[in-house]
């Protein structure tokens, strides 16, 4: 099988932003300037191709992460040579909070990504989180200011906000022809080009001089951006301080490899909207953003051995990919999308799922244009596809070569905040809501389901209410499933702060082969794990337990070892206080007994769970709750009110800055003290303040209110 496009010709990225920032806009822009689609849909007009759920066209946000796979010319080359056609394969990733596993889930496939800014709100907290998932991924971004169309924009505060918020490392690329009203196009600094867009839906670009009044600023800027180009490259610096002119192509060369090192993120201007600058900023991906050949080999585990190895991103290495989403279908079932790694796959192909270390066989396989499928008969390297029929992958599984076993580094998800009971209308509904419960859980990884066993309630947690109410709607249109809600409950945890040792022996005499269990553990707070720590053989870690196996001399055999971590984990989801989940404790097994004829695994289950359950009293145990990073934006006539509000909630006001024309209060707020909060603004500010939210940390609850949240549950 042979690709249709070299490898070096395609390009994995992502439109990435805050909520309203245009990112849907641009990404609609994008696939009509590549020829996806005849007509430009809007957001406002509820006619988009990315976003394609109903849900998505009422509310007109995105909500779940679309996979479009399209191709681009470079304004400056011939739109009829196909050698100079690149493969773009793009997923606009949804800018809402509750949602916000969908970008950092993306973040794990893609290779660059198009980071887009409000032109006149600058940097807001979603902008930050994300750009924080980038960097933990490492992947390089380009930046677009958008909405430079609307009163109030300005370039200039936009790329201030970046440089102090985000990163220093960011340069101006462009320069806006014009603010609000006045915006007509852009001045491209590199070649010192004017640029306006054209036609109905600006597809013309045309090339103009730089307006008289501007010159000045460009040179200024250019010479900035040359200075930050140079200080990549040694020879260039020393024609550089020469005085010498360095050309472009060696310009752009260099900055391709400083934007590919995550050492500059390139700042472009425009207006999505008005189609101005889009066409530039999909120039500057292929000119600047990585190929799956820039990056450096992806290292992985051989589960046989457990050492590090790496897969080249090359056609003739054994193929290996990361399910990074599943996504129901209604016409095909379940679709596993996947990001390859290496080698080539081909339908009908068995492949190993080296998480599970299942064989399955791979059915067809679909290439994704938003709600549209194209089937493929292969799919090859730095690709991104979707698989038809895949019964026990999940997100985050490895797919490879079953001669080649490798697992990739898994995504980790953040822990859902927010909690509320649910129960099926109708004895029908009963059987179809468990189905959809767990089918809408294994695509969404912060959507969990679990049940109360003293009440048998099933309870469903995610990352808001949005998110929960989503899912709920999604159960009755989707699946055809009408239930009832309880109110939004926050998703305490609970912890210790002291040691304890404590000894259990779980004993049972009912005639016959009697049951016997002996153990002796000691429990801690459990430390948060240095990077790059060897953890010992004889412990076992998870992101929020440690069970160290201390016995020596066989006192407990070996076979029994396991049932009591097990029955300790148990004695954990059950809690200590209140009966929600213990996190974060470090629980060491050092000694206990056994019984040759009575022993047995269940026996030392309960006495795992029982001294769990002694020396958990007894360390000092706390209940835990969510605190979140709220950002509220209110005319300055409001804000004493506000910041009061604030702080009668529980909440600690940590900054307060201008933001065009408006003050942003920045604080930390218990989840519990923010339900409806929303409501509560509107009318406090006539309507005119909006806020954000988003997980922050655990903090442990003041002992008053842990009292009452106890006595509510006892």
């Amino acid at each position: 099988m042979k690709r249709e496009y070299p490898l070096e010709k395609v390009r994995n990225f992502g439109i990435i932003a805050h909520i309203d920032a245009g990112k849907t806009t641009t990404s609609e822009r994008v696939l009509f300037y590549t020829g996806m689609s005849h007509k430009i849909g809007e957001v406002h007009e509820g006619e988009t191709i990315t976003d394609w759920m109903e849900q998505e066209r009422e509310r007109g946000i995105t909500i779940t992460a679309a996979a479009v796979s399209c191709f681009w010319t470079k304004t400056t080359d011939d739109p009829t040579d196909q050698n100079k056609k690149h493969r773009f394969n793009i997923i606009d990733t949804p800018g809402h909070i509750d949602f916000t596993v969908e970008v950092k889930r993306s973040m794990r496939v893609l290779d660059g990504a198009i980071v887009v800014f409000d032109g006149v709100s600058g940097v807001e907290p979603q902008s930050e989180t994300n750009w924080r998932y980038a960097e933990e991924a490492k992947v390089p971004r380009i930046c677009f200011i958008n909405k430079l169309d609307r009163t109030g924009a300005s370039f200039e505060r936009s790329y201030a906000s970046i440089l102090d918020r985000l990163s220093p490392k960011a340069v101006r690329m462009q320069i806006p022809i014009g603010e609000e009203g006045e915006h007509v196009g852009i001045v491209d600094l590199l070649s010192m080009r004017g640029y306006h867009f054209e036609g109905k839906n600006g597809e013309k670009v045309l090339a103009v001089d730089v307006p008289e009044y501007l010159k000045t600023d460009a040179e200024k800027y250019r010479g900035e951006l040359i200075e930050k180009i140079v200080e990549h490259d040694d020879a260039l610096m020393h024609q550089y301080l020469e005085g010498k002119e360095i050309p472009l192509e060696e310009l752009k060369k260099t900055l391709r490899k400083a934007v590919i090192a995550n050492s500059i993120f390139p700042v472009y201007a425009g207006s999505a909207l008005k189609n101005k600058g889009v066409q530039l900023i999909l120039d500057a991906v292929v000119d600047y953003l990585p190929s799956p050949v820039d990056l450096p080999p992806v290292k992985g585990i051989d589960p046989k051995t457990g050492e590090e190895i790496e897969r080249k991103p090359s056609d003739d290495e054994p193929f290996s990919a990361l399910a990074f989403k599943l996504q129901t279908d209604p016409f095909v079932g379940q679709l596993a999308f996947f990001r390859v790694y290496s080698g080539i796959v081909e339908a009908g192909s068995y492949i190993y799922n080296s998480t599970t270390r299942e064989k399955e066989r791979l059915g067809r396989i679909v290439r994704l244009q938003a709600d549209k499928r194209e089937e493929v008969k292969a799919v090859f390297t730095g690709e991104i596809a979707a698989a038809v029929g895949l019964k026990d992958t999940r997100t985050s599984h490895t797919l490879c070569d079953i001669d080649h076993p490798i697992i990739l580094e898994a995504i980790v998800f953040p822990e859902p905040v927010v909690s509320l009971r649910i129960e099926p209308k109708t004895k029908a509904d009963q059987e179809k809501m468990g189905m959809a419960l767990k089918k809408l859980s294994d695509e969404d990884p912060t959507f969990r389901v679990s049940s109360n066993q003293e009440t048998f309630e099933t309870v469903i947690s995610g990352m808001g209410e949005l998110h929960l109410e989503i899912i709920v709607d999604r159960m009755k249109r989707e699946f055809g499933v009408l239930a009832d809600v309880g109110k939004p409950q926050v998703a305490y945890k609970e912890t210790i702060q002291g040691h304890a040792e404590a000894e259990h022996k779980y004993i049972k005499q009912s005639g016959g082969r009697g049951q016997y269990g002996h153990v002796k553990i000691l429990i801690k707070p459990l430390e948060p794990l240095v990077p790059g720590a060897k953890i010992p053989k004889n412990v076992k870690r998870s992101e929020h337990f440690e069970f160290v196996n201390n016995i020596k001399g066989g006192v407990i055999p070996n076979e029994f070892i396991p049932a009591v971590e097990k029955g300790i984990k148990e004695a954990m989801e059950r809690g200590i206080l209140a009966g929600y989940k213990a996190v974060d404790i470090s629980v060491s097994l050092f000694d206990g007994s056994y019984h040759d004829v009575d022993s047995s695994e269940i026996a030392f289950k309960i006495a795992g769970s029982q001294a769990f359950q002694d020396a958990a009293k007894r360390a000092k145990p706390v209940l835990l709750e969510p605190i979140m990073k709220v950002e509220v934006v209110t005319p300055e006539k409001f804000m004493g009110d506000v910041n009061g509000h604030l702080n009668s909630k529980r909440g600690h006001v940590e900054s307060i800055e201008d933001r065009a024309g408006n003050k942003a209060i920045l604080a930390k707020v218990p989840l519990s003290e923010m339900f409806g909060y929303t409501t509560t603004l509107r009318s406090m500010t006539e309507g005119r303040a909006s806020s954000t939210m988003e997980f922050d940390h655990y903090a442990v609850v003041p002992s008053n209110v842990a009292k009452e949240i106890i006595e509510a549950r006892s």
